[in-house]
């Protein structure tokens, strides 16, 4: 990341919750995601123990397909994720 971008790690579950909310996807199709809007890939080592602590509190589910691994929001994550993003528009809005 370079000097005229902001660090958005404290951003990484509210984006991965964000992203599910729109479709079940496998770890890498999230990670192109989060390259997207973050602007650099998340390494394995910084999403997947963002996807396991999302699964371990609930908000977030996995199914195995073969050797891949997909994710979805479970109905929690969903309640979660809507008050996620009243607070970060409550917050955000008028900054840009």
């Amino acid at each position: 990341m370079g000097k005229d971008c902001c660090d958005m790690r404290g951003m990484l579950s509210f984006l991965i919750m964000f992203i599910l909310s729109k479709k079940e996807m496998h770890g890498q199709e999230i990670a192109v995601e989060l390259e997207k809007r973050k602007g650099g890939r998340p390494s394995p080592g910084t999403l997947y123990p963002a996807l396991k602590s999302l699964k371990d509190v609930g908000y977030i589910r996995e199914k195995k397909e073969g050797k891949t691994i997909i994710y979805t929001l479970t109905d929690d994550g969903t309640r979660v994720l809507k008050i996620a993003k009243h607070r970060f528009c409550r917050t955000f809005i008028g900054v840009y």
